[in-house]
């Protein structure tokens, strides 16, 4: 009997010693830890050569046209102005951006165009299976 007391005493007492903020070994409960914001990603790579000025874009094959690049000396966009005469769509450029190591060429709508690589003192690269360059 005296037993059966018990067993009442501590099924009440159980769910008291709960809200008390005490965990079932008697400690305070811990705080949850709280993480540190991941650090922000560093900033954009500048191209490897300033961007500013007159260009020559030339598709193999399909013409060349000469196009104006403007820019903020070490910036990673700006905008372009196309001459006349730009084979495939490339009459609709208007931005650049330089995004891992690659240089963007947009249109209108900001759609890319192209994607160049530098080398040897140009950029290069691909457009619906036509080899692209661009040079001063």
């Amino acid at each position: 009997m005296r037993a059966v007391k018990i067993a009442a005493a501590l099924l009440v007492l159980a769910p008291l010693a709960a809200c008390g903020g005490a965990n079932s070994f008697g400690g305070a409960k811990p705080e949850p830890e709280v993480s540190a914001p991941p650090p922000p990603p560093p900033p954009p790579s500048p191209p490897p050569v300033d961007i500013g000025g007159r260009w020559r874009l030339t598709a193999v094959g399909a013409g060349a046209c000469f196009m104006s690049f403007g820019n903020a000396p070490g910036a990673v966009q700006g905008t372009i102005e196309p001459q006349g005469g730009c084979p495939g769509k490339f009459f609709t450029s208007r931005k650049w951006t330089f995004e891992h190591g690659m240089l963007i060429i947009r249109d209108h709508k900001g759609e890319p165009l192209a994607q160049l690589s530098f080398t040897d003192g140009h950029f290069e690269g691909h457009e619906a299976n036509i080899a692209l360059s661009l040079t001063r």
